[in-house]
């Protein structure tokens, strides 16, 4: 039996001085070679949820859904405006389009190995309901098509966010969301908690070489983001309590568990934290380097 697979990816058309002028083109290529490196047994298909001014970035051979129509900026009034779409409504295109056993969400800077899909094929298989794949960065040095296969050998260094879910097709109807918004942070915490919530097995992957991110300019923190930052933030302590009200409270040492504990403490000092100091990451890169034996 053919075990189907949903991706979904949101291209923006973008001028040149945008990172996502050289990523985008590298990740939908990315894609293609890890859909054509997949066994026969798995059935991959590439989807796309655009405005209808960014047509010109959807690839030809990824599958556009019907157009989004809303934005952040329809919930609220922000001093500089981004049209930044809402992360249930990419989700819902995906799960609407397709009828795939399990559906994937990455952004769109985030490049895959080839190996990509058989590595989620045998996660499944392996057991695990849902899970997170979290990316490593790569020399900013890349920026075409023509680096792919010096990608593909670059080690480059664990990354603590979220950026690439999988989960079981019939979750998605379950998952609280909110105005949550893609393109500035604790997006991806609003579908993790949503993953920990509702799934039996979740595991979070966090030292895999399986997705990358060229550089590491972090431009969701920029003084520009900051009220889109706070509004996800928002977004995200009513998505919690929602949570916890209908499946019980996380677990202490789950991530959103550990999250709530640290936002209970220290209210906006810890988002002041999160968002310029990362602390955690060379935490994180001295545990990649110890399990390399290095």
């Amino acid at each position: 039996m053919v075990l189907k697979l949903a991706h979904i990816v949101n291209p923006v058309a973008v001028g040149k001085e945008s990172d996502l002028y050289a990523a985008q083109p590298i990740t939908f290529e990315s894609m293609r070679r890890a859909r054509n490196a997949a066994s026969p047994e798995l059935g991959v298909s590439l989807y796309a949820a655009q405005y209808i001014e960014d047509w010109a970035a959807v690839p030809d051979d990824f599958e556009k859904t019907p157009d989004l129509r809303h934005s952040v900026l329809d919930v609220k009034d922000f001093k500089i405006r981004r049209k930044l779409p809402f992360l249930r409504e990419i989700l819902d295109r995906l799960y609407q389009a397709s009828n795939a056993d399990y559906l994937i969400y990455t952004n769109v800077d985030i490049g895959l190995q080839p190996n990509f899909y058989a590595a989620v094929q045998s996660f499944i298989e392996s057991g695990y309901e849902s899970f997170v794949i979290n990316r490593r960065t790569v020399s900013a040095r890349y920026n075409t098509v023509d680096d792919l296969e010096a990608i593909y050998g670059d080690e480059g260094s664990a990354h603590p966010g979220w950026d690439c879910f999988v989960f079981p097709r019939a979750l998605f109807p379950r998952f609280v969301l909110g105005d949550a918004c893609v393109g500035a942070g604790r997006v991806g915490l609003v579908l993790l908690a949503n993953l920990v919530a509702f799934s039996d097995h979740f595991c979070e992957f966090g030292d895999e070489h399986l997705t990358f991110h060229i550089g590491d300019a972090r431009t969701w923190r920029g003084g520009e983001l900051a009220e889109y930052y706070a509004h996800n933030t928002a977004v995200l302590m009513r998505v919690l309590t929602h949570l916890e009200d209908e499946r019980g409270l996380f677990a202490r040492d789950s991530i959103p568990g550990r999250f709530l504990a640290r936002k209970r403490r220290f209210g906006v000092l810890y988002d002041f934290w999160s968002q310029h100091v990362y602390w955690h990451e060379p935490l994180s890169r001295l545990r990649s380097a110890l399990r390399r034996g290095k």
